[in-house]
């Protein structure tokens, strides 16, 4: 017997034993096996027998519900509600029978790790609303058993080796808002899904073939959805297919009925026309045949007039594109713009002046990333400023093919303490980071002095302009609820980014957290503080997010600096002020300060007060005081595993929600 099942084997048989000689003595003891080991208790030990082979989980049961407190396990009144488990190292199966018998399971989680085998039947799991299984060695087909989960809100079965058709029966699951079966083998035609709620979306680098569905759902995707299928084609992703060179439906893709059939097909009787009347309507035809392309030329023309015309207005005007930018700010100074703001609304366009160091860089795509654009594309699309930060500024970038990217344009004169090598040696470790709280970097510039980061985009805005609002309308500090939601999202950022890499954020800051299409937090701007000298920097929000370590002497910002910020950026969500207005309080008086800016009727006090400490110590002086990011993450869900239990009981509510 394998010593990692001993563990097991020793449970049962102390059980077993314990119930065989207490049945003799008492026909009261006669209770069945189960009653003595709770059922949930049995999954998960059955799990670990078979995932954990190199035994990760030291799960030991001393007393009745010792498994509620297991690693990855969280239980609501006894029973398991969520099992998370990503990235600890796990090697083996997913076994049949086990975790499929926790039949009040919301979350499960075993995304990267080296689980291989087929995906068993997960029908059990009727409460299931989130299933991450991405990032292993999963094989087999598409797990038929996730369509009767009809309460799955998240699914990602991405970076595996499934294989076979997507099951057109994907539509039931109709409350799905993530979806991500890309860099699998999946093969044949991409369902009409037609969840409205679907944000998320990816069934990339596979082998998906045929037009892709012209639903409202997937037309709302861009192509980036649908790379590395080379087979794909249709309007969705503006490649025609084979069988007609316009991107129609397969109705109006078939031959249109001729007037006499639809005369027939209406009950009117239609005697087909004679040979001898052949000639006449030849010249009839001919002559409205040339009238139209007639009319369709000089419509073509004024069309073409027109827009110049508007092309000519619009360059006059306000337009000005990252071309524009850069040559500009290179023209004027040889370096950088040093004006203190460039405002594009009202900026008019400067001759273009030589571009030989713009075209002696190239674009370089990020982590393998699609060439979705050029250099040329890029430098001809319109910018809109979008902010101007610590190291650059950001302009909105929309392209010809309607693509729109995020532009950040460095400061040249804080960047230049770092060579052209060890910038491209940098920007390809960051450009490997990908995580849905990141802003993914998607390609990357440098030409003497020129250096460009491009982003994806994020179109709702910063988490600076949702506390703070605007000068016109200020905004109340964010429900408690909202606090702790943004917190956990920028939590995960931070977490990932110090566990995947040896890279840390270094200028965390509200400003420096966007709000994704579904309004989730995700971090901008990491890793790039390193790459510039920000000694002359006296903004004093942003001196305040630093750590007193960092502060006070040249050293770099570290995992613990990081922690530090994300205890003034918690404050600032709790209490709606900007950092440069915290007073300097001891962490027993910051809990005062905080409900006096809040002014809450004190119903949720208990949650807001955790936050409030977990703020404090995050802040704390002290380096060595303060928690990691993982263990600052465990505290953020246990506070709302608590809160969820708290709401439940409250209420009156039977079962579970």
């Amino acid at each position: 017997m394998s010593p990692l099942m001993l563990p097991l084997f020793l449970l049962l048989l102390s059980y077993t034993f314990h119930f065989s000689s207490s049945s003799a003595s008492s026909s009261a003891s006669s209770a069945p096996f189960n009653s003595l080991l709770p059922s949930d208790a049995v999954s998960l030990l059955s799990f670990k027998s078979k995932a954990d082979l190199d035994n990760k989980l030291l799960y030991t049961l001393n007393e009745r519900f010792d498994y509620c407190q297991w690693r990855g396990v969280k239980c609501v009144q006894g029973r398991v509600v969520r099992f998370v488990l990503q990235g600890v190292g796990l090697r083996g199966t997913f076994p049949t029978n086990s975790l499929t018998h926790l039949d009040q399971l919301r979350i499960l989680n075993l995304r990267n790790n080296s689980l291989s085998g087929p995906i068993p039947d997960l029908s059990g799991l009727p409460n299931l609303k989130t299933l991450f299984l991405d990032h292993n060695f999963f094989s087999g087909t598409f797990p038929v058993s996730v369509l009767s989960l009809h309460r799955l809100v998240m699914l990602d079965l991405s970076r595996n080796n499934l294989t076979g058709l997507l099951p057109v029966e994907l539509t039931v699951l109709d409350r799905l808002n993530y979806l991500r079966l890309d860099s699998n083998r999946f093969n044949g035609a991409i369902p009409p899904l037609n969840q409205t709620q679907l944000q998320i979306f990816n069934v990339s680098n596979n082998n998906l073939t045929g037009p892709v569905p012209v639903t409202p759902t997937l037309k709302k995707f861009d192509v980036r959805s649908f790379l590395l299928n080379p087979s794909l084609c249709g309007e969705v992703v503006d490649k025609p297919c084979r069988s007609s060179p316009f991107f129609d439906s397969p109705a109006s893709a078939a031959s249109p009925p001729t007037l006499y059939q639809n005369a027939q097909s209406e009950g009117i009787v239609v005697t087909p026309p004679s040979r001898h009347k052949h000639k006449k309507v030849g010249v009839v035809l001919g002559f409205v045949v040339g009238t139209l392309i007639l009319i369709a030329a000089v419509l073509c023309i004024f069309a073409f007039v027109k827009k110049r015309r508007e092309e000519e207005t619009e360059a006059k005007e306000t337009k000005c594109t990252i071309e524009t930018i850069t040559n500009s700010a290179t023209a004027a100074s040889g370096t950088v713009d040093s004006s203190p703001e460039i405002k594009l609304e009202k900026e008019v366009i400067v001759p273009q002046g030589p571009k030989q160091y713009l075209k002696s860089g190239n674009l370089i795509f990020c982590s393998g990333e699609t060439e979705l654009y050029s250099l040329e594309q890029l430098m001809r699309a319109s910018a809109e400023l979008l902010g101007r930060g610590t190291i650059g500024t950001t302009y909105k970038a929309l392209m010809a093919s309607q693509l729109i990217v995020s532009v950040k344009r460095l400061d040249a004169c804080k960047t230049s303490i770092t060579s052209a090598e060890a910038f491209e040696q940098h920007m390809e470790e960051v450009g490997m980071l990908r995580h849905p709280n990141l802003v993914a970097v998607r390609a990357y510039f440098q030409a003497k002095q020129e250096r460009l980061v491009i982003y994806d985009y994020q179109p709702n805005g910063s988490l600076f302009n949702l506390i703070h609002g605007s000068r016109s309308n200020r905004a109340k500090p964010l429900h408690w609820t909202s606090c702790l939601k943004i917190a956990e999202d920028v939590a995960q950022g931070l977490a990932y980014i110090h566990q995947a890499s040896k890279l840390t954020h270094g200028n965390l800051k509200s400003s420096n957290v966007l709000l994704g299409s579904d309004f989730e937090a995700c971090l901008t701007d990491y890793s790039l503080i390193v790459l510039a000298d920000i000694s002359s920097d006296d903004d004093p929000d942003s001196a305040r997010y630093k750590a007193p370590e960092v502060r006070k002497s040249a050293r770099r910002a570290t995992p613990g600096s990081d922690v530090y910020a994300y205890g003034i950026l918690l404050l600032e969500l709790l209490t709606g002020k900007p950092p440069s207005q915290h007073p300097h309080l001891s962490p027993p008086d910051v809990p005062d300060w905080v409900r006096a800016m809040r002014e809450d009727d004190n119903e949720e006090d208990r949650w807001l007060a955790m936050l409030v400490d977990l703020a404090s110590i995050c802040s704390l002086t002290s380096p060595e005081q303060r928690p990691t990011m993982r263990q600052i993450l465990k505290m953020i869900q246990d506070i709302k595993d608590n809160a969820m239990v708290e709401n439940n009981k409250r209420d009156a509510h039977t079962g579970y929600s």
